[in-house]
């Protein structure tokens, strides 16, 4: 690994240093555990929305595109209002954080499930009809998730509103032993395939010239994803445009197409991004903003420059 990786993770470290221990008073009873509560979250959801952006985007071969246009946070924030609609705030309570946390992840994996046994099979050999299926359907869901909000109480809204931004505060030690396991799982399951990402990477007609069992790897692919961004959402909530920022700056500082190295530079930058706005909202805002308006107002801009530096280009 080059000398740029290993000064990254420096900066990383020295980061997460500073969140823990900068005006800390070294509290070992209630503010350092706290801390490490949210440091270990930042950790788990940084890699999972790495890993799966930089795979949608090689699947794809778009590097303007994230898992969100396929529906999978419309899935989860629809889930959240249904609670609320039917439940009330104490539905939340009954489930508690863990209990939540797998409902969540189920749904979105049955959300997954049904993508590929209704929709993958009449878009085999189209791939941006799956797409603009997976927009409309989070058009769809969004829209229904905006209409239960309006017949909600004001109480129950402002929940809502909290679950509707990212924030590091909503899990338990048991929910992140659970996410590290599947995070691990979906890892040693992965890993042996990263080299036919790199084929992938070329393209369909070149990868399956190569060898490629294409649609195999596409519908593995998508599960994959499906899993990662379930328990990134459950863990931090919806993210949107951060997907396309991580995987850009990771394939720029990278240097290489190996998906090895790239994932590994996109998980750095999700972890320094995620402390960097975490310490911006505790320390300069004084919780006067949020980590997700910190982060889409970024990437957000990111993303509008990427395009018109692509249309100049073009």
């Amino acid at each position: 690994m080059n000398r740029r990786f290993w000064l990254f993770c420096g900066c990383i470290i020295a980061l997460a240093v500073f969140f823990m221990l900068f005006d800390s008073g070294f509290d070992v009873d209630y503010v350092l555990p706290k801390r490490l509560l949210r440091l270990a979250t930042i950790l788990l959801a940084g890699i999972c929305i790495a890993v799966s952006s930089v795979v949608f985007q090689t699947l794809v071969t778009n590097r303007i595109l994230t898992p969100a246009i396929m529906g999978y946070e419309a899935v989860y924030l629809f889930w959240q209002v249904l609670l609320l609609f039917f439940l009330g705030q104490s539905g939340l309570g009954l489930l508690g954080l863990n209990g939540n946390f797998f409902a969540s992840v189920g749904l979105m994996l049955l959300y997954s499930w049904m993508i590929h046994h209704f929709l993958l099979p009449r878009a085999r050999h189209n791939l941006w009809l799956l797409l603009l299926f997976g927009l409309v359907l989070t058009m769809v869901i969004t829209t229904l998730t905006q209409f239960i909000q309006l017949k909600i109480s004001p109480g129950e809204f402002s929940v809502f509103q909290g679950i509707n931004y990212a924030s590091f505060n909503h899990s338990e030690t048991l929910t992140l032993v659970y996410a590290a396991i599947a995070m691990l799982v979906v890892g040693w399951v992965t890993y042996p395939y990263l080299p036919m990402l790199d084929v992938m990477a070329l393209g369909e007609e070149q990868a399956i010239s190569l060898g490629v069992d294409y649609a195999r790897y596409v519908r593995w692919g998508f599960g994959l994803i499906a899993v990662l961004v379930a328990v990134s959402t459950s863990l931090v909530g919806p993210t949107a445009f951060m997907g396309v920022f991580i995987a850009n700056m990771a394939y720029a500082f990278a240097g290489h197409f190996q998906h090895k190295r790239i994932l590994l530079f996109a998980s750095a930058v999700a972890v320094a991004v995620f402390l960097v706005a975490q310490i911006l909202v505790e320390h300069v805002f004084n919780y006067r903003t949020t980590v997700s308006i910190l982060i889409n107002l970024i990437c957000g801009m990111y993303f509008l420059l990427l395009i018109v530096c692509r249309r100049g280009m073009a």
